[in-house]
């Protein structure tokens, strides 16, 4: 009998990676049925998403009995979340840049990838170019990577709920 209250492990990550779907197919719609072109910045934070999807998912399907192996899932829920919160809060923190402050537009995702090494990619995103701070879409005042921001805190603490109560 499960005399716990709230849903259980299994249900906590299933309702975590049906979050991080339905987010990826906002952005996925934002972009085909609205025209709002992901930036680098934005990509990397579909991919945090989806990485965090796929942690909930494989932590649902698994669905630990003991304490280790849910604190094990939690633990690789949160960095993937924090992966994100870092890119989406670099990002946040260039569309709040003063206009003489934003760096110069950088080349395209597809070109630094065929041009440079992964770790080169990944570091030339996160410096972060003119196009990343532009706000094309903004929702109560926020734009999409101040509500991605908003989306990997509430997700890291809904893992980290999941994997690290008492029950």
């Amino acid at each position: 009998m499960n005399t716990h209250a709230g849903p259980t492990f299994r249900t906590s990550f299933l309702l975590g990676f049906l979050a991080c779907a339905g987010l990826i197919g906002f952005a996925l719609f934002s972009q085909f049925q609205w025209g709002l072109e992901p930036c680098p910045l934005c990509i990397f934070q579909r991919v945090a998403f989806a990485a965090l999807g796929v942690v909930f998912l494989l932590g649902a399907l698994h669905a630990p009995r003991g304490r280790a192996g849910r604190i094990a899932w939690g633990v690789l829920a949160l960095a993937a979340a924090l992966t994100g919160i870092a890119v989406a809060g670099n990002h946040v923190r260039l569309q709040m840049l003063p206009a003489d402050q934003v760096p110069a537009c950088g080349p395209g995702l597809d070109y630094m990838m065929e041009m440079l090494p992964v770790t080169g990619v990944i570091q030339k995103v996160m410096t972060g170019s003119g196009e990343c701070a532009d706000v094309d879409w903004s929702f109560l005042g926020l734009s999409m990577p101040a509500w991605s921001l908003a989306w990997f805190l509430l997700l890291a603490a809904w893992a980290a709920w999941a994997a690290f109560r008492r029950r």
